[in-house]
């Protein structure tokens, strides 16, 4: 016997004559349908007893299975007995739906929405049918259940989407007044789908009413302002113009909405290919997702509101993935979103790290043939994202990334692994000229194969190693060619970078302060401009919309100053510090006489962090040891920083410098001297 199971209304199921099948009581409906929404997947028996009951009762575990049995005997009624279910089978830790994609009407549906036709008659009647499936809403009954809930608003879309791509088609057909009374519940019932205002409205004006048309664009245009303080999308917009303009094809050829006579620029163009990818790709697509993180990467170097923007999405993206259950498509999902990323603070280390457990599952998920580059760009993730940690994961998960790429000779592929070796190139102090080399090897690679990000991610990393090795001739040299790549290809961050570069390479040129100390008032006109390129700079990045650079960053730069050239140690009590206040502590308190208390902070003072900033936090630790003559933390420090004796502490970051690790170095020695 064939079975039918609908989802397209309440929850039931039928033989092959379409007798209704008695499917019992509401939980075993409810097994039905959370097993549906599964799509032939296995749902543990645990799972499903949290999903029917908010407080389990004693014996939920035995009751899920009284309910599967008894589903069993009402679909499959002819099995003999003892032979296992083909229907509903028993895989492992939980049961599976393992039924035909024409068996279950929610999928036979998205089949239908999305196969192709060779004509709009086809499309017409194929539609039609298949929206003839609906009894009522999605899973009605189980309106309320969590599990049911993405389920039920993904058909509702995809259903409203066939309603609309109907209403084209008969227009298409010019059966524009008999869409007219439909388009108009339509919108009335769903008044925030903009693509069904425009139909409407096109409706309108090929059926001869241009007035109504108009009266509709701007009825839309009110309820949008007012209900959601939003301006028409472009496509309701151009419908308008052309109307006005009585274009002689409003609506016709590949731009719909577009008149013949209309000259097509960037909105339109775009406008138009999203509308025809909307009606070809199918919402429930795992191709939509893969498109969607292409355009979180074109959408994150935009400016500090596109950046913020594919933050947020990005792991939503990663975590729809995972819902639906394919790790081929999660992996590809994640180790898609290749965006060059220079500073070794992340933005927001709480999703890092959740990005770096869903990296390490596609891994242990992927499927022993799965793409080597697939693999490469997951490694290269949880290398990215795991920078500024000590983890040893990062480091090895860089080195494997890099030589997957570089046995697989590809390029873009290898510049992003090149990205992740580069933010596990901070294990210890002094390693300027491997990044030197990273970065020079980014832009000859970029350079040849036109990677314009990474282009430019060479060029900034080059900047910070030239400005860790006091080489600001070269520095200046890449800091020109990464603003001028910037300008070309509409890269606005990079400004950011450049501008706090040109800050630094004041505060590290400028001529030093002949006194030992000085008071503000007396300090010389270099130190009080680079205090003033600073602020400046920090003002440029107060929007950029990177809080793991923004952070502490103005009063961490102003403090290395100071210490470096002999200023005052003077804060303002409130001054954030942001991640850098453990190491700032000990030298604000020793500035307000507190030497007691600048001790026991020093004493809790951890090593700091594997980045961009590693060397000149030591320094403000080795000064503050210095004034309370803690000979231990000045022996640390000096073993760490040793091995950057011939670097300018901090400027490794491009942004700001603490002076020569050798200064440093010497007044450990002249202390431990005199200790010893």
């Amino acid at each position: 016997m064939r079975v039918g199971i609908g989802v397209l209304g309440p929850v039931v199921a039928w033989d092959d004559v379409g007798t209704p099948i008695d499917l019992k009581g509401p939980k075993h409906r409810a097994v039905l349908a959370r097993l549906v929404v599964a799509r032939g997947r296995v749902v543990p028996v645990g799972r499903l007893v949290d999903d029917l009951w908010r407080e389990p009762p004693a014996g939920a575990v035995s009751a899920v299975r009284t309910f599967v049995a008894a589903l069993r005997r009402a679909l499959e009624p002819q099995r003999p007995p003892r032979t296992p279910a083909r229907l509903l089978v028993t895989d492992g830790p939980g049961y599976a739906l393992r039924a035909t994609p024409d068996a279950v009407d929610a999928w036979r549906f998205e089949d239908a929405i999305t196969a192709s036709s060779t004509s709009p008659r086809q499309t017409l009647d194929r539609l039609d049918q298949a929206l003839s499936w609906w009894r009522g809403p999605a899973y009605a009954g189980f309106d309320d259940e969590p599990w049911a809930h993405v389920e039920r608003s993904r058909l509702d879309q995809l259903r409203l989407n066939a309603i609309e791509q109907l209403a084209e088609a008969r227009l298409v057909l010019g059966r524009a007044a008999d869409v007219v009374p439909d388009l108009d519940a339509h919108v009335a019932e769903h008044p925030w789908r903009e693509e069904a205002w425009r139909l409407l409205a096109l409706a309108l004006y090929r059926a001869g009413r241009q007035g109504d048309a108009l009266a509709v664009l701007r009825r839309a245009r009110s309820l949008l302002l007012e209900q959601l303080g939003i301006d028409p999308g472009p496509r309701l917009r151009l419908l308008e113009t052309d109307i006005l303009r009585q274009a002689d094809r409003v609506g016709d050829g590949p731009h719909p909405g577009l008149g013949s006579d209309s000259g097509a620029g960037p909105e339109q163009v775009w406008a138009a290919t999203a509308a025809a990818y909307d009606r070809a790709v199918p919402s429930s697509s795992g191709v939509r997702l893969e498109s969607t993180v292409g355009l979180l990467r074109s959408l994150a170097v935009t400016g500090a509101g596109g950046l913020e923007a594919a933050r947020e999405q990005r792991i939503t993206a990663i975590t729809v993935a995972e819902q639906l259950g394919d790790p081929e498509l999660t992996a590809r999902v994640i180790g898609g979103y290749d965006v060059p990323a220079i500073w070794t603070r992340s933005d927001d280390p709480a999703q890092a790290a959740r990005i770096v457990a869903a990296a390490e599952r596609a891994l242990a998920a992927g499927a022993p043939g799965a793409a080597e580059a697939t693999r490469a760009r997951l490694l290269a993730t949880i290398a990215l994202e795991s920078r500024g940690t000590r983890a040893a994961r990062g480091p090895a998960a860089a080195r494997e990334a890099e030589r997957i790429a570089r046995r697989l000779g590809d390029p873009a592929l290898l510049a992003f692994a090149l990205n992740g070796v580069y933010m596990q190139t901070f294990q210890r102090a002094g390693l300027a000229p491997e990044r030197d080399d990273i970065g020079a090897e980014l832009v000859a690679v970029s350079t040849r194969h036109g990677l314009v990000t990474y282009e430019i991610l060479g060029h900034l990393i080059r900047l910070q190693a030239r400005s860790a090795l006091a080489d600001f001739a070269a520095a200046d040299q890449h800091a020109v060619a990464a603003d001028g790549l910037a300008r070309r290809h509409d890269r606005p961050l990079v400004g950011v970078f450049t501008r706090w570069y040109r800050a630094l390479r004041l505060a590290a040129t400028g001529p030093v302060p002949q006194t030992e100390k000085f008071t503000h008032r007396e300090a010389p006109p270099a130190y009080r401009d680079a205090e003033a390129a600073y602020r400046d700079a920090a003002a440029g990045l107060a929007d950029a919309g990177m809080p793991g650079v923004e952070q502490g960053l103005l009063p961490l730069a102003l403090l290395c100053l100071r210490v470096w050239h002999g200023g005052p140690v003077d804060f303002d009590d409130d001054t954030d510090w942001g991640p850098y206040a453990p190491w700032a502590r000990p030298l604000v308190l020793l500035a307000g006489h507190r030497d007691a208390d600048a001790a026991a902070a020093l004493r809790q003072t951890p090593d700091p962090p594997a980045d961009l900033l590693f060397e000149a936090l030591w320094c403000l630790t080795a000064q503050a040891a210095i004034a309370v003559d803690d000979h231990t933390v000045m022996q640390r420090a000096r073993t760490v920083l040793a091995p950057a004796a011939g670097e300018l502490a901090g400027a490794g970051s491009g942004m700001l410098t603490a002076g020569p690790v050798a200064c440093h170095l010497d007044q450990l020695d002249a202390a431990l001297r005199r200790g010893g």
